[in-house]
C-alpha cells in the first residue's frame, strides 16, 4: 500500500513539473525523446553537409570501412619499441568532445585510427573507482594494487609507515623489464615527474603523496625510514637507470633554501637539504654525459647523439596547461610532442630498442577543477604526441599503445545541434532555463551556476563561458571532481596490437606489451 501512495505522488509530482516551450511534448512523442519542432538541420555550407543528405555517402563510407577490415592482417613482429601513451582521466566523453572541438563530431585522432581496440577495467582492489596511484601499478606492472599506493601489492594499505618496507610487496614495471632485457627507458608527463602515473614506473609507496620528504613528515612518517618518490627517482634500483625523464616537478628535488632557477619567489619542498638534481649529475662517470635542463630552449639544444641520459624539469609544480602557456606566451616551456621528440631522439640510440611511457597528465586535472576547455584542449594536444610518435616510428617494428587510466564524472549530454559550440548550450530544462552540453556530476562548477537569489539555476546564456578557466556545471558539490569508474579504451598499432581487442583487466596491459616486445619474465612472442 505504501508504494502504491508513493508511485501515485511521485507520478503526480512529474506531472506537475513545468514544461518549457523546448520540450512540450505531442502526443506523437513518447515522453523520453523530444521532438523539436525547430529547424535543427546542419548548415550547408559546413562539412560534408551535402554529401551527408544522401544515402550514398554513408553506404560508401561503410564499404570503405569494411574494405579496410576486411584487409587488414596481424602483424607478429617482434616490437623494437613500445611507446606506452596514457591519457590521464581521458573517458570516452573527453575523447568525444575532444574531437568536436579539435575539428568536428567525424574528425579522427591520431589513434582514433588504430586497427585495434579494447576496453580496460579499472577498479582498484579496495575501490571500485580507482585513482592514478593504483592503475599506474596496474598498467606498468601487471599487479592490481589499492588506492592511493604506488609499485606495491594490495597487502599493502594507503598510508601506512611501514608496510612498503617489506620488499616481498614491491611489484616491478615494464621499464625494469625492457632495461633488463638491455633497452632503454623513459618517461615524459607534463604533470610533475614524481606524481601518481610517472611513479608507477620507478617508486614503491604507501602513498603517492610521498613525492618529497616534506610529505612524508606532513603525514605523521619518519622521512629517515622512508625513501620519497624523488629519492626513488634519483637513487632508487629502476628510477636511477632511466634516460630520460622530462616533465614538471622541480620543487621536489631541492631543499627549502634553493630558490627555484625561473621563478625567484618559488622555493624547494625538501627537508633534508638535499639537491638531488646536483646528485643525479653527479652519478655520471667519465664516460657519461648528462644533461639537465629546466626549459624549451636547452631542452631544443640537447644533442640526443651525444647525450647519454636527459633530465628535464620545466615548472616547480605541474607543467602550464597549453591553453595556458600560449595566451600567456610561456616561451620556455615545450609541448608534450615536443617532449616526445626529443625523448625518442636519445631513446632510440640502443640497437635493442626503447620502452618510453607518455602521459599526458592535465587532462586529468582540468577534469577534477570542472575546466572542461582546458581538458579538452589538453586531450588534442595529447592526440598531437601520438601522431608525432606513430608517424616518427614504423608500424613494422614499433608497437605503441594509447589509453587512459580512469575516466571522470564528465557528461556530454543534452540535445545539442549538430556542428554546434561543444562547450554551449544543448537544450533547456524543466525549469525552463537552457542547460550546457557539458557538465559534471560533481564538482566546484556546482557553485558557479547557483544563483542564491533565485534559489535556482544560473542562466548560463548571461555567464561568460569564454575563459579558458571557466568552470562547466556539476550536480553536486565537492572539492575536487571525482573520477568515473566505468572502463576505458585502449587503442593499439603495431607488433601484436590485435592482442589489444576485448574486455580485460587493466593490469593485463604491460603483459601484453611485454609479450610483443619479448621481455619480462611471462609469455613472450619470440622463441625461447
Amino acid at each position: 500500500m505504501r508504494l502504491l501512495v508513493f508511485c501515485a505522488t511521485f507520478s503526480a509530482l512529474v506531472i506537475a513539473l513545468p514544461l518549457d516551450e523546448g520540450t512540450k511534448r505531442s502526443l506523437s512523442d513518447d515522453g523520453y525523446h523530444p521532438s523539436f519542432p525547430e529547424d535543427r538541420s546542419i548548415k550547408l555550407d559546413s562539412r560534408n553537409a551535402q554529401l551527408e543528405q544522401t544515402i550514398d555517402y554513408w553506404r560508401q563510407e561503410a564499404r570503405k570501412t569494411v574494405d579496410m577490415l576486411v584487409k587488414r592482417t596481424e602483424n607478429r613482429n617482434i616490437a623494437k619499441n613500445v611507446i606506452f601513451f596514457l591519457g590521464d582521466g581521458m573517458s570516452i566523453a573527453t575523447v568525444g568532445m575532444a574531437r568536436i572541438y579539435a575539428g568536428g563530431e567525424e574528425k579522427q585522432f591520431a589513434f582514433d585510427k588504430f586497427p585495434y581496440t579494447g576496453m580496460s577495467k579499472t577498479y582498484c582492489v579496495d575501490y571500485q573507482v580507482p585513482d592514478s596511484a593504483c592503475t599506474s601499478t596496474a598498467y606498468l606492472s601487471g599487479v592490481k594494487g589499492n588506492y592511493a599506493t604506488i609499485g606495491v601489492n594490495a597487502q599493502v594499505p594507503n598510508e601506512d609507515c611501514t608496510a612498503e618496507l617489506d620488499r616481498t610487496t614491491h611489484t616491478h614495471s615494464i621499464a625494469e623489464w625492457a632495461m633488463d632485457a638491455g633497452k632503454d627507458a623513459g618517461l615524459v608527463t607534463t604533470t610533475r615527474v614524481t606524481h601518481a602515473s610517472p611513479a608507477g614506473m620507478y617508486a614503491h609507496t604507501a602513498s603517492r603523496d610521498w613525492e618529497s620528504d616534506y610529505w612524508i613528515a606532513e603525514d605523521g612518517c619518519d622521512p629517515n625510514v622512508l625513501d620519497d618518490i624523488a629519492e626513488q627517482l634519483v637513487l632508487g634500483e629502476t628510477g636511477k637507470r632511466l634516460k630520460v625523464i622530462l616533465g614538471g616537478g622541480r620543487r621536489e628535488f631541492y631543499g627549502s633554501t634553493h630558490i627555484d632557477p625561473e621563478y625567484s619567489t618559488e622555493k624547494g619542498l625538501r627537508l633534508d637539504g638535499k639537491d638531488l638534481v646536483q646528485t643525479w649529475l653527479d652519478f655520471a662517470d667519465d664516460r657519461e654525459n648528462r644533461s639537465f635542463v629546466w626549459n624549451k630552449q636547452d631542452l631544443f639544444n640537447v644533442n640526443p647523439q651525444t647525450t647519454d641520459r636527459l633530465l628535464g624539469l620545466f615548472e616547480p609544480s605541474h607543467c602550464a596547461y597549453n591553453l595556458e602557456r600560449v595566451r600567456n606566451n610561456m616561451q620556455g616551456e615545450p609541448t608534450l610532442a615536443e617532449m616526445v621528440d626529443k625523448a625518442t631522439d636519445v631513446l632510440s640510440k640502443n640497437e635493442k630498442g626503447f620502452f618510453l611511457f607518455v602521459e599526458g597528465g592535465r587532462i586529468d586535472l582540468a577534469h577534477h577543477d570542472n575546466w572542461g576547455k582546458l581538458a579538452l584542449d589538453e586531450t588534442v594536444e595529447f592526440a598531437k604526441a601520438v601522431k608525432l610518435a606513430r608517424e616518427k616510428f614504423s608500424e613494422e617494428d614499433t608497437l605503441i599503445v594509447v589509453t587512459a587510466d580512469h575516466s571522470h564524472s564528465l557528461s556530454f549530454n543534452g540535445y545539442p545541434s549538430r556542428t554546434g559550440n561543444v562547450f554551449g548550450v544543448a537544450g533547456t530544462g524543466s525549469d525552463g532555463l537552457p542547460y550546457m552540453t557539458m557538465s559534471y556530476a560533481n564538482g566546484l562548477g556546482f557553485y558557479d551556476h547557483i544563483d542564491t537569489e533565485n534559489k535556482g539555476r544560473m542562466n548560463v546564456t548571461a555567464m561568460d563561458t569564454s575563459p579558458d578557466f571557466f568552470r562547466f556545471p556539476a550536480t553536486l558539490p565537492v572539492k575536487s571532481e571525482t573520477h568515473g569508474g566505468e572502463d576505458v579504451t585502449v587503442y593499439a598499432s603495431g607488433p601484436w596490437a590485435h592482442l589489444f581487442t576485448g574486455t580485460y583487466e587493466q593490469n593485463t596491459i604491460p603483459h601484453m606489451m611485454a609479450y610483443a616486445s619479448c621481455i619480462g619474465d611471462g609469455l613472450k612472442a619470440c622463441p625461447t
